[in-house]
């Protein structure tokens, strides 16, 4: 998910209104939604929100831009930021959130996971806006909602969606004699690909390597293979990490590290992440969501992307996630809250705005098949991306409060001892599963 970041230094954009205006925000497929009230001081004074999120300098100039946009079109509204580096912003928000100071409290905020923090009250239930405003909801990919529901209700808008595909370097195709990845292309053909774009010195070491690709992506391996991870993502019971599809699908990705064709997860992050070595050459080709892009273009590389291969008789997947817009529960300004976030996750609105800035894969699809998306500037394969993120269902990580618990202190330390060679799929899966159940049984699953 897809679904990867900010600085929270206090640093507030205040933009001064011109009149009060009442003007209709635009719904997903196009079509204006009823105005909301927005709560406008007596006296024509406008409504001051706080927007949070995380980012580098270029993310938080680019948030900037899209409030002076809406700020032009609801001067009633003004916007303040608060923004944070990614390895502080999650901390500080739930101390702004344990204050139950209002004033403080961030009326709009970027966040993930979504279900987590519903489950914690400090998030207001969408759905009475969303149906007031006849907001649709049927524009955005599928299964994408479910990553911001809790207990069946929307608490957040995911502002893209995480669409992992091939990047490829087609002058270390070219030079390798080797014809483009197709969209059907299989797992017998990615590995005799990458197997001739890997290059080792007199010692078998390798120098160049036919993929990298972070050890977090390997969810797409296992679902292509029909495996799984949980029996269900929103009421699991049972790991079924154990079974032999997802074992496979692990040691798929396993083996392309043991025979050096893939870089390991932990040389990829000394090397600097997968942008970097792929724009230095050392690999021919990342498995990522569509977040390079921009930075791939700027540097003017000759690049492409492929759908994600296949193995026989396995399938197409994506997992639908992204980071969401939500409203807090605390906010006193929930009425241009609703304006500001309708407009966000709008079709002509901040949706639209990212996407034309190269900065998303939008989450909604009428955006996503408009000129905001498909423009001339590369990638030229553009609809590999449409392919990937039309796979998109309820699956692949879990939708509830304890995911991200489960993830990061059971699955991904058992996880990462296979990538680095230390443990092999067969024998450390069954026993992930094992503390899997137990942390699902601990915590009163199913429910």
């Amino acid at each position: 998910m897809h679904l990867r970041r900010f600085s929270f230094i206090g640093v507030l954009l205040v933009v001064a209104a011109l009149v009060l205006t009442a003007c209709a925000p635009v719904a997903p497929g196009g079509g204006a939604a009823a105005p909301a009230d927005t709560g406008a001081a007596a006296g024509g004074e406008p409504v001051t929100i706080t927007w949070a999120f995380w980012g580098e300098p270029a993310e938080k100039e680019s948030h900037e831009r899209v409030a002076a946009a809406f700020m032009a079109e609801h001067p009633e509204i003004q916007i303040e930021v608060w923004h944070q580096p990614w390895g502080d912003y999650f901390t500080k928000i739930q101390a702004l959130w344990a204050s139950n100071d209002s004033s403080v409290i961030p009326d709009v905020a970027f966040l993930w996971p979504t279900p987590r923090y519903a489950a914690e009250g400090v998030l207001e239930n969408l759905d009475p806006f969303i149906a007031a405003a006849g907001y649709d909801l049927n524009d955005y990919w599928p299964g994408l909602l479910e990553s911001a529901k809790y207990e069946g209700s929307v608490y957040g808008f995911p502002r893209d969606i995480e669409v992992n595909l091939i990047y490829y370097n087609k002058d270390m195709f070219d030079a390798a004699g080797l014809a483009y990845p197709s969209d059907d292309w299989t797992w017998d053909d990615f590995v005799a690909a990458a197997t001739a774009l890997t290059q080792k010195d007199a010692n078998g070491v390798t120098t160049v390597y036919g993929l990298a690709a972070e050890g977090g992506k390997w969810a797409k391996w296992v679902n292509q293979n029909n495996g799984a991870i949980l029996d269900d993502y929103v009421n699991p019971s049972k790991c079924m990490l154990a079974e032999p599809a997802s074992v496979a699908g692990v040691q798929f990705f396993a083996d392309l590290m043991e025979q050096g064709i893939a870089m390991r997860p932990a040389d990829l992050s000394q090397a600097g992440g997968d942008a970097s070595v792929f724009m230095s050459g050392q690999t021919a080709m990342i498995l990522q969501n569509t977040s390079r892009v921009s930075a791939f273009n700027s540097a003017g590389m000759n690049y492409d992307v492929a759908p994600a291969p296949i193995p026989a008789g396995g399938k197409r997947w994506n997992g639908a996630g992204g980071a969401a817009w939500v409203m807090s529960s605390g906010s006193d300004n929930k009425d241009a809250a609703w304006t500001f976030l309708q407009w966000l996750q709008s079709n002509g609105g901040g949706v639209t705005l990212y996407t034309e800035a190269g900065e998303i894969f939008p989450s909604l699809q009428s955006v996503a098949n408009s000129p905001s998306f498909l423009t001339e500037q590369p990638p030229a394969n553009k609809q590999a991306i449409l392919t990937e993120a039309g796979a998109s269902g309820v699956g692949g990580f879990g939708y509830f409060p304890e995911w991200g618990e489960l993830g990061d202190s059971i699955i991904s330390p058992a996880l990462e001892l296979i990538w680095a060679g230390e443990a092999d799929a067969a024998t450390a899966l069954p026993e992930l599963c094992a503390q899997v159940d137990q942390f699902l049984a601990d915590n009163g699953y199913p429910k």
